[in-house]
């Protein structure tokens, strides 16, 4: 993503510059960047679009399933995948695709919780711990490294079990769970940022730290974490329809991507695309946000 730098950040004056002659580059020399840019990443090009079309189910999923998730045929029940269907129908007669849609914004929104807690909790962790240091470093590492003892599915059950079930409630475990990976990455970067001459300059000059810590610290330690929360985002939707297969999530008839699985297994044999429709979709959405995580990473490393 070195070509789009010039384009998308500009530190100066707030127009995009050449990279060699440092003047303003035109917006038809912009368009043409970004055209030349999206040619050469197609697979990056298709991430993006499929989580767009995933981020239309889960706010308006009138606009591509306008049907009732909840109402069924009996006389079209495990229908195999069709125009008419084209996911099928399950043992119901319900449209699989329709509750696939509409279970987007259920799955979604669980995951943008659990996302949200962890940035947060793990992200206030790191940063105390990298700008205070001294026993306050040694405290909360502790806590983070105890964390991640634990694995993360156990960490989750054993939340549940204490909060009881329901999406919310999943996705605030699922989160919590993820607490250690954003405090270990906000702490290495809050550590390097501390150590920079700008912050030493701000420390002499008498300015106050938490003034420090806000206008110079927390901006420059946000770009690592904000890409691994994209990252945690795609892991957390298979942490949530994990803990919603095996029956903590939403109670029946909700559709959330997990619980659409955990439906079909009993028709496998028979009716494989119960399973196999709802499992698609949660690899395909996960393996595009992984795309547009590694390629937002690729972009911050150069850029730094």
């Amino acid at each position: 993503m070195t070509d789009l730098l010039p384009v998308l950040h500009d530190g100066t004056a707030g127009q995009a510059k050449d990279p060699g002659s440092g003047r303003p580059v035109a917006a038809g020399s912009r368009r043409a960047r970004i055209t030349r840019f999206l040619a050469r990443r197609p697979g990056l090009v298709v991430s993006v679009l499929f989580v767009l079309l995933v981020l239309c189910a889960a706010f308006a999923p009138g606009v591509l399933a306008s049907g009732d998730p909840l109402l069924g045929v009996p006389a079209q029940r495990l229908r195999a995948p069709s125009l008419a269907h084209v996911f099928g129908t399950d043992y119901l007669g319900r449209d699989l695709y329709t509750r696939v849609v509409h279970g987007a914004s259920l799955s979604l929104q669980a995951t943008v919780i659990a996302v949200a807690v962890a940035l947060l909790v793990g992200g206030l962790i790191g940063l105390l711990a990298g700008f205070v240091g001294r026993w306050v470093d040694e405290v909360l590492m502790r806590f983070v490294d105890t964390l991640m003892a634990i694995p993360a599915i156990l960490l989750s059950l054993a939340l549940i079990t204490a909060l009881g079930y329901g999406t919310v409630k999943v996705a605030i475990a699922v989160g919590v769970a993820s607490v250690a990976n954003f405090a270990r990455v906000m702490r290495a970067e809050t550590l390097r940022i501390r150590r920079a001459t700008y912050v030493e300059a701000a420390r002499a000059v008498g300015t106050r730290w938490y003034v420090t810590l806000w206008r110079h610290v927390l901006p420059n330690a946000a770009g690592p974490v904000l890409v691994l929360a994209v990252l945690e985002f795609g892991l957390a939707i298979l942490q949530v329809s994990a803990l919603s297969f095996l029956g903590y999530g939403a109670p029946p008839p909700a559709p959330e991507w997990g619980s659409l699985i955990a439906e079909g297994r009993n028709y496998l044999a028979t009716s494989w695309w119960l399973c196999a429709m709802p499992g698609f979709v949660i690899a395909a959405t996960v393996l595009s946000v992984n795309r547009i995580s590694r390629a937002l990473d690729g972009e911050w490393a150069r850029a730094r």
